[in-house]
């Protein structure tokens, strides 16, 4: 077995932040830009929450300089290089990547696929309509009565249209805001990809498969179950550390000490070796970037606790009275620190960004070269969302360290 390798905390920042494009962000351009980065991650959470833009908008602008979110409805439904998907959550994948998710497919049959449950007592109405009409939303059905379904009671047709699309028979074909519109999946991608045969043989080849996608996702992986492991078949802890240990065994992932967690052991794909060669072997990265609350930066909190000693909760399923920040707050990113919390709100009508509240983390010194990436990276947030105004509340401008704002 080969050695573990050592890594200083900062060095162990540095590498998950250059691991999921962040170091230095906004380094990308374009469409192609935002393919290069879901070459390396694969997929991103979706979650159709917009204040400052949905989730996948907010990971692709911190990412991509020029991005805006029609880029990402291209990639989605014109290009279709990209498909909704259920990865970690309700997530974005690559479509290439279609046949592997062939067993979550079969897991998604045996629960929605009975004749007599609500999805498949319905699939011949549903299906027959988007054959003779095209793409069908929930609200094109005239189906009133209502079933119990995994968020709660909800129209029976919008639980068929939810089932066969986990089950693969049906695509989104586009949005109208938050709306899906479903189509037949042979519509959608072409044959050849969609018939394409799993190319995990077995149960344990999927599950190596899965555990190494995730882990890239992540850059640096914890063992420890959390939430970050979410959405992969039977998987639980036990099962995670031997594959884990067959993993590192083939030699298709590489284990990590950091020096300042004594006991801690994390992982990363050898494949991204060389991004670790990479940031020993350049000169700092100073900019800024505004972090998604779902970014896969995130997903393991304990871990970003731990190696960035930044704690975050996402507040916006919190009552108001018990929120300690507030309800849509980003991080705030500044080389391979967390330096600060972002509370914005933007009006889509009169395309005001309010800066409703900044926190910065204890201890923070503002310096020149960091007010003027702060400057650089509201000036491209203003410009991701279209803003005409920036305005600020008066409890910010009572805060100190914010003059570098008046410089947006």
């Amino acid at each position: 077995m080969s050695k573990n390798i050592q890594l200083a905390k900062q060095t162990a920042q540095r590498f998950i932040l250059a691991s999921q494009g962040l170091y230095p962000p906004r380094a990308w351009q374009g469409k192609r830009g935002a393919k290069s980065f879901l070459n390396q991650v694969r997929s991103i959470q979706f979650d159709p929450i917009n204040v400052v833009g949905r989730n996948p908008d907010l990971v692709l602008q911190s990412r991509v300089r020029d991005f805006r979110p029609a880029m990402l409805d291209e990639l989605l439904y014109t290009d279709r290089i990209l498909v909704d998907n259920w990865d970690k959550m309700a997530s974005l994948s690559l479509a290439e990547d279609w046949p592997y998710f062939s067993r979550h497919r079969e897991r998604m049959k045996e629960m929605f696929g009975v004749p007599s449950e609500v999805v498949m007592s319905l699939a011949p109405t549903v299906l027959d309509q988007i054959r003779r009409q095209g793409p069908q939303c929930s609200l094109d059905y005239k189906f009133e009565e209502k079933t119990d379904w995994a968020w709660g009671p909800t129209r029976v047709t919008r639980a068929s249209l939810e089932g066969l699309f986990k089950m693969g028979m049906l695509g989104v074909h586009h949005r109208v805001n938050n709306r899906r519109y479903f189509d037949l999946m042979e519509n959608l991608q072409p044959a050849e990809l969609l018939e394409m045969e799993d190319p995990n043989q077995s149960w344990e080849d999927y599950q190596r498969w899965h555990m190494l996608r995730r882990i890239g996702a992540l850059g640096l992986a914890h063992p420890n179950g959390g939430e970050q492991w979410g959405g992969m078949i039977g998987i639980k802890t036990p099962q995670r550390r031997i594959i884990l240990d067959e993993l590192l065994d083939n030699g298709q992932v590489l284990a990590v000490e950091v020096e300042e967690l004594p006991g801690d052991l994390f992982y990363f794909r050898r494949e991204d070796k060389k991004i670790l060669n990479r940031i020993m072997n350049e000169e700092p990265a100073r900019e800024a970037a505004f972090i998604a609350p779902l970014d896969n930066l995130l997903w393991d909190r304990k871990t970003v606790n731990r190696i960035f000693d930044f704690s975050y909760m996402w507040e916006v399923y919190k009552p108001e009275a018990k929120r300690e920040y507030g309800y849509y707050v980003l991080p705030v990113l500044y080389g391979d620190q967390l330096i600060a919390r972002l509370d914005p709100e933007f009006d889509k009508k009169t395309r005001v960004l309010t800066v409703n509240n900044w926190w910065w983390e204890e201890g923070i010194q503002m310096d020149q070269n960091m007010a003027e990436a702060l400057t650089r990276c509201m000036r491209d947030f203003l410009t991701y969302l279209d803003a005409g105004v920036i305005m600020y509340t008066n409890k910010l401008l009572k805060k100190g360290n914010l003059e570098w704002l008046g410089e947006v």
